[in-house]
């Protein structure tokens, strides 16, 4: 069969307006014959977000941007996408904004949930979250730090500053002088440092010999201690401490009145008594001494004795007074 001309033009312009179609619809990542859903996600900032970029839930390719345009005279952008309908999620589920690399580039993930709410359709605007990029977190954790490192020079300005102000000319002066003085010092230090050391150098022998000797006291310092233990030292100064606690047990009784010498230590009416008897014996001597006649009769080639007259200045009542 023979096809007329004009025939032919018609399925070369039909075929050209299929082609593109095709060439278009792949151009805008939108598939010609697609079942799966369109969502949309409304976000402040998109960050150079591109049509055709894929979509994502759990790090699975599900669909890709179909579009971004203004949503309002805000400036808020509203970004349409498609997800495979193969994959059931809640209308709650987050479609969030993240970066793809670290070099730059953006990408939306579905986090989805799976509670008792209704499915989302095709049609649903989805919960939109942006999550930080390294960027973005670089510059938050910069951010503090450079305020930091801003206060530090700042500070160190106002330092540099207050120092010119202290250091006059007076005071470079003064402080000139003292460093001369500290060079004199070191100086006069590094002479007498050489002094000690001639002086250790020419003594060598001496001190050798004063070393020698001290070792010498420390080893028989060493010797005594050890004799000295030996001597069991421990078990005398034992026997020591145990004889003066008995010493201690008996002060303390005789203290209590008890026992012989306690009782008279404590016993008044016994020291009165005692007291008194040592008066009446000493009575007793003074008055034999002086009158021995009063105790004592002798009577010579049988000659009566004469009755003893009691002297009027007795000294026994002397006494007894």
């Amino acid at each position: 069969m023979k096809l007329s001309r004009e025939l032919k033009t018609g399925i070369i312009v039909i075929g050209g307006i299929l082609l593109f179609i095709l060439g278009f619809s792949y151009l805008k990542a939108t598939p010609l014959f697609d079942n799966s859903k369109t969502f949309y996600a409304v976000y402040d900032d998109v960050g150079g977000l591109q049509p055709g970029t894929q979509v994502s839930i759990n790090g699975f390719s599900v669909g890709k941007v179909n579009d971004i345009r203004f949503k309002d005279k805000t400036g808020k952008l509203m970004v349409t996408f498609t997800v495979d309908s193969d994959f059931q999620f809640s209308k709650n589920s987050i479609a969030e904004l993240y970066d793809t690399g670290i070099i730059g580039g953006k990408g939306i993930q579905i986090i989805p949930v799976f509670d008792n709410a209704k499915m989302a359709e095709s049609g649903d605007t989805l919960v939109t979250k942006t999550k930080p990029g390294l960027t973005d977190l670089v510059q938050q954790n910069l951010a503090p730090l450079q305020t930091k490192v801003e206060g530090a020079i700042s500070n160190a300005d106002s330092l540099l500053i207050n120092v010119n102000d202290v250091l006059d000319a007076k005071t470079k002066k003064d402080l000139q002088s003292s460093i001369a003085g500290l060079n004199d010092l070191i100086k006069s230090f590094k002479v007498t440092t050489n002094s000690l050391n001639s002086l250790m150098a020419n003594n060598k022998e001496d001190l050798e010999s004063s070393l020698a000797n001290i070792k010498k006291i420390t080893d028989d310092f060493a010797k005594i201690s050890t004799s000295l233990s030996e001597a069991e030292l421990d078990k005398s100064i034992a026997g020591l401490q145990k004889t003066v606690a008995n010493l201690d047990n008996l002060l303390t009784k005789i203290d209590k009145g008890e026992g012989s010498l306690g009782k008279l230590m404590n016993n008044e009416e016994l020291y009165n008594n005692l007291a008194g008897a040592s008066k009446e014996l000493d009575l007793l001597l003074q008055d034999f001494r002086l009158n021995p006649k009063r105790y004592v009769n002798v009577s010579v080639f049988g000659k009566k004795q004469k009755e003893y007259t009691l002297p009027e200045n007795d000294p026994a009542d002397t006494l007894k007074n």
